[in-house]
């Protein structure tokens, strides 16, 4: 199956387009929908076909679905118009999810592929498009251990791997860790940024030496032209955060984990909102912080490497 396997695709906003778009470059037989179609055309320039409706895909061995929300994903597969609309005898042999939804989402998204013969691995993702074109996206991964080692081949040629954490929802609650520790981590840099510049540090000279040191990391680099040259342009919105660690607040309730850093983290990307800061990157963050410091911020025109290009 893995040779020859037929695979669909759900989703090509700006992580889908890039991670397709890496499947139909290596050879795969893929098959993809989108909403607006427009916006799917393109991968049939690297081999790609157009489906016009979602039941289209439901032939497919392997369907994966990258879309914004839960509503969406239960939309685009359980809808009058989703991918399992012809019942049960009109159903792929495997779903790969990889969008951000809760957990009570993925699991009642389970139960719904069950009750067709679905088979479901729930597979977020860290990384946007940029880190994708760079190879460098990364899978976290819970379902049937069988049906992963199917999927695994084609997860690997999307990027540099993927991490199988167990059955069921796993792979949920470790990526809400991670966009937890995307936001807090933001916000510490923005606070040590600031404390820097404003005792007359330069930002590039901060953060060159904190990537050179063992506190540097992968994401600090990436991060650091926007921080220097206030390039904020959208990687990451503060409203899919604002999401992600609403999630992660909820299973620390649940599960009884404090997490006093996440729940500050949270109300001050509420504040920034609140303040208009809504359609630009999360890491806007920095320009938050440095008001409420009393210092304006200006691009320092110095330029730095992002870790990836």
């Amino acid at each position: 199956m893995t040779a020859k396997a037929k695979l669909g695709w759900i989703g090509t906003g700006r992580m889908g387009f890039e991670m397709a778009r890496r499947l139909a470059k290596g050879g795969c037989d893929l098959t993809v929908w989108n909403r607006t179609r427009a916006k799917a055309e393109p991968l049939a320039k690297e081999g790609a076909k157009i489906a016009d409706s979602l039941p289209q895909l439901a032939g497919c061995d392997i369907v994966f679905c990258m879309v914004s929300t839960w509503e969406d994903v239960k939309e685009v597969l359980a809808g009058p118009k989703g991918l399992l609309s012809r019942g049960k005898d009109a159903a792929p042999r495997m779903l790969v999810e990889c969008s951000s939804i809760s957990l009570e989402g993925s699991a009642e998204l389970r139960k719904i592929l069950a009750g067709h013969g679905v088979e479901l691995l729930s597979a977020p993702v860290s990384g946007n498009a940029k880190v994708i074109k760079a190879g460098k996206l990364t899978f976290v991964v819970s379902g049937p251990k069988a049906a992963y080692e199917t999927a695994a081949p084609y997860l690997g040629m999307m990027g540099q791997g993927s991490s199988y954490v167990g059955e069921g929802e796993l792979s949920r609650i470790v990526k809400i860790c991670h966009n937890v520790m995307l936001g807090v981590v933001t916000q510490c840099m923005a606070e040590i940024t600031v404390l820097a510049q404003k005792a007359g540090v330069p930002r590039h000279a901060l953060l060159d030496f904190l990537n050179k040191s063992v506190m540097g990391s992968t994401f600090t680099r990436y991060k650091t032209p926007a921080f220097v040259n206030l390039d904020f342009h959208v990687t990451f919105t503060p409203y899919l955060l604002r999401k992600d660690l609403d999630l992660g607040l909820e299973a620390g309730r649940t599960l009884e984990v404090p997490m006093p850093l996440a729940s500050i983290t949270r109300d001050l990307i509420q504040a920034m909102m609140g303040s208009g800061m809504t359609e630009e990157d999360f890491s806007t963050l920095l320009l938050q912080q440095a008001r409420s410091s009393g210092i304006e911020l200006k691009p320092e025109n110095v330029e730095v490497g992002d870790g990836l290009s």
